[in-house]
Formats: C-alpha cells, sequence, structure tokens
C-alpha cells in the first residue's frame, strides 16, 4: 500500500518518551526529571475553587492571567511574553515559524532529542553538532552551520551542565537566524541568560512549569524575546492553546515564589548527597545544575543497571544511543527514594 504519509514523517523514527506508569503504580519514578514534592497550596486552591464557567467558555487566546503573572515575577513586560502548552510547543512554533522546508536547525549533542524530531517534522534539516569532550560550545562550529534556528540548551539535559552566559552572548552576536535558549531547567541552576532578550532581538528564552513548579501534569510553558520576534510566534501558535484551568493554576503557582524556592533548596540539598553516595560507588558524575545527574557506572554496565533497577521497582532512564549508552540519567527524588536508589545500587556494581 502507498503510504499516506509526507516522506519525511515516513523516514523519521519519533520522539520517545520516558515510561510513564499509572499515577498510584508502586514505583520510585526517577526517569523523567519531575518535581519529587506537590504543587504549590495557592494552585491547588485554586483548582478546588473553580466555577463552571470557566470550562463551559473558551479561554483567553492570550492567557493573558499567566502572562500578567510571568511578568510581575521575572519583571519583563507582558507583551514580551508567549505562552505554550508547555515549552515543546513553543520549541515547535519556533521552527514552524522560523525555518522554512529544507533549512538548517542546528544544536549541539548530545541534547534534548525533540530538536531533532520536531526539525523533522517541518521537514528542516537537523545539523548536529558535537560538544566539546569537557562539554564546552563549539561556537565557530555552531556560526559556520548557518542555521535558522539554533537551539542551546542551558542547563543541558542529558549532562546537567550549562553554559557560559558570555559564550551565549558571543553566539547571539554573531547569528543571523534565531537562538532559542531552552532554560527547563534554569530553576535549579545560578544564573539565567534572560538579559540576552534585551541586548539581542534575536534570541527567545523558553521555560517550562513542569520543573520547578511541579506541574509536568499541566503541560505549561512560556517564552520570553522582543515583540518583534513574537510577533511571528503569536501568528503560528493555535489560537486557545492554554486552556483556562492551566492559565489559573500557572499564575497561581507562578506567584508562590516562596514556596516554589523552598522545594528547589530541599532539591539541591537532596542533589548534593546523592552524589556523595554515587561516587562511593565509584560512579562518574558529571557536574550538575539540574534535577538530575548523568553518570556512568564503573564498569560501564548502564543497560544492566537500568534493567535491574526496573525490575526492583526503580526507574531511571538509558539511551540506547552513540555516547551515552555506557551512562544513566538519574533524577534527584525525595532523601527517602534516594536513599532505595544507592540500596538497590550497592548490591549491583
Amino acid at each position: 500500500m502507498t503510504s499516506l504519509f509526507r516522506p519525511s514523517i515516513d523516514a523519521m523514527t519519533g520522539y520517545v518518551p520516558g515510561e510513564q506508569p499509572k499515577p498510584g503504580t508502586p514505583i520510585i519514578k526517577l526517569n523523567t526529571n519531575e518535581n519529587p514534592y506537590p504543587p504549590s497550596p495557592e494552585a491547588i486552591a485554586v483548582l478546588r475553587t473553580l466555577d463552571s464557567e470557566w470550562l463551559r467558555r473558551y479561554p483567553d487566546p492570550y492567557a493573558n492571567e499567566f502572562r500578567q503573572a510571568i511578568s510581575d515575577v521575572l519583571d519583563v513586560p507582558r507583551d514580551w511574553i508567549i505562552v505554550g502548552n508547555g515549552s515543546d510547543e513553543l520549541l515547535n512554533v519556533v521552527i514552524r515559524a522560523c525555518a522554512d522546508p529544507g533549512d538548517k536547525v542546528v544544536y549541539p549533542m548530545p541534547t534534548y532529542v525533540l530538536y531533532r524530531t520536531l526539525s523533522q517534522m517541518q521537514p528542516a534539516m537537523a545539523v548536529e553538532i558535537p560538544y566539546g569532550d569537557d562539554f564546552s560550545l563549539p561556537i565557530e562550529d555552531l556560526v559556520e552551520a548557518n542555521g535558522a534556528v539554533t537551539f542551546i540548551a542551558t542547563p543541558n539535559s542529558p549532562s546537567g551542565h550549562t553554559v557560559a552566559i558570555a559564550d551565549l552572548r558571543q553566539l547571539a552576536s554573531r547569528l543571523s537566524g534565531v537562538l532559542v535558549i531552552d532554560e527547563a531547567y534554569v530553576d535549579f541552576a545560578e544564573e539565567t541568560a534572560l538579559p540576552l532578550v534585551r541586548e539581542f532581538e534575536n534570541v527567545i528564552i523558553i521555560r517550562t512549569l513542569s520543573k520547578g513548579y511541579s506541574l509536568a501534569g499541566l503541560r505549561l510553558g512560556f517564552g520570553i524575546a522582543n515583540p518583534a520576534l513574537l510577533s511571528g510566534l503569536f501568528k503560528v501558535k493555535d489560537s486557545y492553546n492554554i486552556d483556562a484551568i492551566a492559565c489559573l493554576v500557572g499564575a497561581a503557582a507562578m506567584r508562590d515564589q516562596a514556596y516554589k524556592n523552598h522545594c528547589i533548596e530541599r532539591i539541591k540539598a537532596s542533589r548534593a548527597t546523592l552524589a556523595l553516595e554515587l561516587k562511593k560507588l565509584n560512579f562518574h558524575l558529571w557536574d550538575s545544575q539540574t534535577n538530575f545527574f548523568l553518570v556512568r557506572p564503573p564498569q560501564s554496565n548502564a543497560e544492566p543497571i537500568y534493567l535491574a533497577l526496573k525490575e526492583r521497582g526503580i526507574l531511571v532512564r538509558y539511551f540506547k544511543q552513540p555516547g551515552l549508552d555506557d551512562k544513566l540519567r538519574i533524577t534527584v527524588g525525595t532523601d527517602a527514594q534516594n536513599q532505595t536508589l544507592v540500596e538497590a545500587l550497592v548490591s549491583l556494581v
């Protein structure tokens, strides 16, 4: 039978998300970098007091309640903000708006492999530039590639490292296309590239509420850029891409910075403790400014350990691809979850 799909869709493999067991399944889930703590009590309170009228009517197409909360917290004008159904939607919107079929979409590897999938869907030409052995940013190669869109995740997944603001500034100044700085994990890091959006009209910062705000199930993200850049993205995004409930809950979570910061500090403390325990077991760890670690087991036997942990009811992330197939990515859980993980690893290494 003749394929019904475009050749580019037939040729691609599609993004494979981490395993998602049903809620309530007795498992320690350390594979998709969710926050181990509940969302803000203020956000939960909004859910409990919603009137049915919010369900009956179409939502605000610009999600202004949520945008205003972001504006107030981050001190950026509301018209510099666009919101998405998760940050992944905004990554897609940027490619659809800025890269014609056949244009280059450039990013260093290893990184978030959804960039490749979204490029292939366009179809744009995905150009993957290897990071240096020390995860130094290959600025010259990225500039030479001359992408219509260039993605830089900082902090990066799966490595956990950050890119220096000076390197991002140099890259932005030399690129003719759009530079997307993906700050999905910035809540766990020491600095942000946010000031660059005021310096460069071709820079957009994209963030999510899935990690720092414990709202992965709600699907909320946002981008910050000069209004001239956002004008094209607003043309491309779906009219009602943020539902009314997500808008209100997201605004409440964003305004409750005290609770979010408290949870982040707990995760950072647990991150430090887990790092010490893994090093005692002779795991190699890459420095991380996220809520996860990229680790290499002492015998480089990542896949057998991944499978053995799964049998014990502990999920971590294994990437069966060159350069990562001897490594695991482990989310920082609660102290109790981390201790159970360490005890299991003691018997496996």
